[in-house]
C-alpha cells in the first residue's frame, strides 16, 4: 500500500519567546514493512539538516532559533510504502540492544495489579504466544476511552481506572512484558484509517502508538493493544523509546514565559501505485 502523509504542527507564542528549541523525531525509515519512497521534514519553510541515527536506530534532528520566535510550523511529509509483515520488525545494526528495553522509567512502572495481569494472562507461556495474551489481557482491561487519562498517566494509573487511549494501552503492555523479563518499547506512527467502507480500526487516530516486545528467533513484533492487531500495511513507524515522552515526535524548549497555542493535524491517504 502507498500512503500519502502531511503532519503539520504549528506552535504560536505570545509574547514572543526568547529562544527556543526542537527535538524533531518525524524520520520515517526502510524496514522489512516500509519503505520510503519521498520524505522532508521543514520549519518555518526550511528543510531540516544535521540529522543523526540515535541509539534506537532511528533519526532525529534537533532545530534551534537563537533569536526571538512568535511561530514555528513544523511540516513533515512525504510517501511510504507499505507491506504487511504481521508486525515483525527485525532490528538493524545501529540499534540498541534489546536488554536496553527491560529498563523501566516512571509511566512504565509495573505495580502489584500490573504484575498479577501478566502473571495471569501469560501463565506458563512464552515467546510470541506469551506476547499475544498480554496484548489482549491489556485490550481487555483497559476500555479505549479519551479524556479518561492526561499525557502525564502511568501504567498503573490508567490500570486502575480501566479506561485510556492508545498511549495508555501501549504503556501498560510495555510494563506486563517488562515485569515478565521480556524486553519492550513503545512506538509512535501513523494510521491509515480510511473512511466509510474503507475504515478498519475501531480506534480511528492518523497518529497512533503501539508497542513492540522482543520475541526470541522473531525479533521485535508489535501489538496495537488498542485495536487488537499486530501492526498491518495500515501502519508507518516513526520511532521508538523507553515511553510516550522518550519517543514523541516533537518535544522543545523555550526562553521566556510566553503563552503558548498550539495546533497539529495529520493526513493520512492512501495514493495511487
Amino acid at each position: 500500500m502507498l500512503l500519502s502523509i502531511t503532519h503539520r504542527t504549528i506552535y504560536r507564542y505570545e509574547p514572543a519567546a526568547l529562544r527556543a528549541a526542537l527535538r524533531l523525531k518525524l524520520y520515517p525509515q526502510d524496514d522489512p514493512g516500509q519503505s520510503v519512497r519521498s520524505w522532508s521534514v521543514t520549519v518555518n519553510g526550511e528543510p531540516t539538516t544535521a540529522r543523526i541515527v540515535n541509539g534506537y536506530g532511528d533519526v532525529e534532528t534537533i532545530w534551534l532559533s537563537h533569536g526571538p520566535v512568535t511561530e514555528m510550523e513544523v511540516v513533515a511529509s512525504g510517501e511510504v510504502e507499505t507491506t504487511d509483515v504481521s508486525g515483525v520488525l527485525r532490528a538493524p545494526s545501529t540499534a540498541a540492544r534489546p536488554a536496553s528495553f527491560l529498563r523501566g522509567t516512571d509511566r512504565t512502572a509495573p505495580d502489584d495489579a500490573i504484575r498479577s495481569l501478566a502473571d495471569e494472562a501469560a501463565g506458563d507461556l512464552s515467546g510470541l504466544d506469551a506476547a499475544h495474551a498480554l496484548s489482549d489481557a491489556v485490550r481487555t482491561a483497559i476500555e479505549y476511552r479519551p479524556g479518561a487519562t492526561g499525557a502525564e498517566t502511568t501504567a498503573a494509573e490508567a490500570l486502575a481506572i480501566g479506561a485510556g487511549v492508545c498511549q495508555d494501552h501501549a504503556h501498560v503492555l510495555i510494563a506486563a512484558a517488562r515485569a515478565r523479563g521480556a524486553a519492550a518499547r513503545y512506538v509512535v506512527g501513523y494510521l491509515f484509517v480510511g473512511e466509510g467502507e474503507e475504515a478498519e480500526f475501531p480506534v480511528a487516530t492518523e497518529t497512533h502508538a503501539w508497542a513492540e516486545i522482543w520475541v526470541d528467533g522473531l525479533g521485535w513484533v508489535g501489538f496495537d493493544a488498542s485495536n487488537g492487531v499486530c501492526p498491518t500495511d495500515r501502519y508507518v513507524r516513526l520511532a521508538c523509546g523507553l515511553d510516550a515522552a522518550d519517543a514523541a515526535p516533537l518535544r522543545g524548549s523555550v526562553t521566556g514565559a510566553p503563552d503558548e497555542n498550539l495546533e497539529a493535524s495529520v493526513q493520512v491517504v492512501q495514493s495511487q501505485q
